[in-house]
């Protein structure tokens, strides 16, 4: 192998410019070319290559989004965008792909493997979290933490005012984001799509609160769960409690990775390009207890990746 091409796909997370930096110059340390395909699968299809090189990653580690931009693709869904996209990869001579993004990313490489034999490797970058075979994404960490941060400053005005605040986060499959923000932001009720919503189990909490004086509560719920607007408005409605909503949406996305992040991408970056050396394809790494392994895709997407409901449980606990 002389040459690979590595992309951004899907939803940007915060730790896809380190899991380039780490794959862009384990590549130049391993012998290999490597070629930046900007746009994702869109840029594929477009020819939307540049040449990378030590200095195409420099200060990009600290820094959020993804240097080689990204873009959904409606034709890469069809044969023929498929099509398009791998006779482009073979007239620049790629040999191998390192596909960085979350489970749409990881299909529409397992679809070029099997169609047109391209090797590839999947690394996992979702703020979601909701990819199997890993316990953590690139960008959960930085997300949950941009979630907090947020749900801090809400709750100083929720005590100044006494208030109610309806926090909505995303997570419109999964309840990751929400589980592990409310439980670090010691929120009174978290809402995930996961175990459904019972609105009289949080009025009886939130009026279990103010009988012994509690005068201000936060509640997350992930977008999945349903409307944190309609949320709110029953509680008003139920309470009489002044309710708030805060939808903090592509805020979680942004900023700068956290080191969690930062390492996890860059050891990610790093084996995938192992991998492809070693001649493997069609596999993805995850880091199951702090160790780095690697999965056959078919398996990997063949699976589905559940929260750990002894969270859920401890974080009810305490809001008690």
């Amino acid at each position: 192998m002389k040459k690979i091409g590595v992309l951004t796909s899907g939803g940007d997370a915060p730790g896809m410019n380190p899991a380039i930096r780490a794959v862009v110059r384990k590549a130049i340390f391993s012998g290999l070319e490597v070629v930046g395909i900007q746009r994702g699968y869109s840029g594929l299809i477009r020819g939307e290559f540049r040449e990378m090189n030590l200095s195409s990653v420099a200060d990009i580690i600290y820094r959020g989004g993804t240097m080689l931009r990204t873009a959904r693709s409606e034709n890469f869904r069809t044969p023929e965008g498929r099509t398009k996209a791998a006779g482009n990869l073979r007239s620049q001579g790629i040999e191998g792909l390192v596909v960085i993004g979350g489970d749409g990313s990881f299909r529409g490489a397992q679809a070029l493997g099997r169609e047109h034999g391209i090797r590839f490797i999947g690394v996992p970058g979702t703020i979601d979290n909701d990819i199997p075979c890993t316990d953590y994404t690139i960008g959960f960490d930085t997300a949950v933490n941009n979630v907090v941060d947020a749900v801090n400053k809400i709750r100083d005005t929720a005590t100044s005012h006494e208030r109610t605040y309806v926090i909505e986060v995303m997570g419109r499959n999964s309840g990751f984001i929400a589980l592990e923000a409310g439980l670090a932001g010691g929120a009174e009720s978290i809402l995930i799509p996961e175990m459904g919503v019972n609105i009289n189990d949080i009025i009886e909490k939130l009026e279990r609160g103010m009988q012994r004086g509690k005068l201000h509560s936060i509640i997350i719920v992930a977008e999945g769960a349903g409307s944190g607007i309609e949320i709110g408005r029953l509680i008003q409605e139920r309470t009489g409690s002044e309710t708030k909503v805060t939808i903090l949406g592509h805020i979680q996305r942004g900023g700068t990775p956290t080191s969690f992040d930062r390492v996890i991408a860059s050891r990610m970056g790093a084996l995938a390009v192992d991998l492809l050396v070693k001649g493997e394809t069609a596999k993805m790494v995850g880091m199951i207890s702090g160790s780095l392994k690697d999965f056959d895709i078919d398996y990997a997407l063949s699976q589905e990746k559940t929260i750990d409901r002894s969270v859920y449980e401890l974080a009810s606990i305490l809001a008690i």
